[in-house]
């Protein structure tokens, strides 16, 4: 393995039955101050509106939070919906963690989906379907530091200066061939989800370096649990999401008469565990290493929060810290 892996941590704000927002929110700002002390490079926060599954609406209000708090850790948002808010208003914000947190902040950015904040942000399913390359531009000319401009179908007004100024590249979330064009051809860098497992992610930056210039490095998300044995990790997993997953999932409303998504939750629950580190400090070193030689992957984030309890997740991010990142980092030549 290359001397740059990174390992970070996922934080979904996961609303388990009977936890209340404001708890799972404090929560999750805690596991970031975990992770800093456990050793973790990155943390990443996801956004959802208006469902129990994610109940982090604002994930760059949330990361503020978290920078304020921390010192060393970098935050990021895994990821800001871009179909629902204007990508110059995004670049502002991202302007302005960047330049307070010294440089500990990284944005990421998704099309997100057909759902119900299109309609309540005013946006609509237009821009949604049609519009990600256009406010993918733009926010990228609003990051690049100079004055921003735009003539579109969607966006349109005169030239402006970005005050503050800063030069960032975002990361995107690609789960179909056409956002995976987009970044390729922007060089912008993937985030990849913990839905797929190598195989699909080695296909998915096979696709993108066919349409790429130049190397990124791109972000692979998995689920991450420890245990005493991989039997008991699997089981407890299978116990805890299940809980949240079966709700959550169910909380995705599209806003235009198309069926919404449908999984089985029993399967998806089985396919997490067994396609990403889950089970014993052993089990999980091994998962890691072997994602990292299949898919050339040197930067994972671990979804810390599956056991569905505040404690658990702080001891998960403890003993991750303690007993898998030093056994990784111990593979890497020059590592710390």
């Amino acid at each position: 393995m290359a001397a740059s892996m990174r390992i970070g941590v996922f934080l979904v704000a996961a609303g388990f039955p009977g936890m209340a927002p404001g708890d799972v929110l404090r929560g999750t700002t805690e596991a970031i101050e975990a992770a800093e002390r456990a050793g973790f490079d990155d943390a990443w926060i996801a956004e959802h509106h208006f469902m129990s599954y994610g109940v982090c609406p604002s994930a760059v209000t949330l990361a503020a939070v978290a920078l304020g708090r921390t010192s060393r850790i970098t935050v990021g948002t895994a990821v800001s919906v871009l179909s629902a808010q204007h990508p110059v208003a995004l670049a502002e914000q991202a302007a302005i963690l960047h330049h307070v947190s010294d440089g500990r902040f990284r944005l990421g950015v998704g099309r997100g989906g057909p759902w119900l904040e299109l309609e309540v942000f005013g946006t609509g399913t237009a821009r949604f379907e049609r519009g990600f390359p256009e406010s993918l531009d733009l926010l990228c000319t609003a990051l690049n530091g100079g004055p921003v401009a735009a003539d579109g179908e969607f966006f349109r007004f005169r030239e402006v200066s970005m005050v503050p100024q800063a030069r960032m590249t975002p990361v995107v979330a690609c789960t179909s061939d056409g956002t995976v064009r987009l970044a390729a051809e922007r060089g912008l860098p993937m985030l990849l989800g913990m839905h797929v497992g190598d195989d699909e992610k080695t296909e998915t930056i096979a696709a993108y370096e066919a349409y790429a210039t130049g190397p990124a490095a791109h972000i692979g998300a998995a689920l991450g649990y420890v245990a005493d044995t991989t039997e008991q990790a699997v089981r407890e997993m299978r116990e805890s999401l299940p809980r949240w997953l079966g709700p959550g999932l169910a909380g995705y409303v599209p806003v235009d008469g198309r069926p919404p998504p449908r999984r089985n939750i029993a399967e998806y629950v089985d396919l997490l565990c067994r396609i990403h580190p889950v089970g014993s400090a052993e089990h999980c070193v091994e998962k890691i290493t072997t994602t990292a030689a299949r898919t050339g992957l040197r930067h994972l984030i671990l979804m810390v929060e599956g056991a569905g309890d505040r404690a658990r997740t702080l001891e998960n991010i403890a003993r991750l810290g303690a007993e898998v990142l030093p056994a990784v980092r111990a593979l890497r030549p020059g590592a710390a």
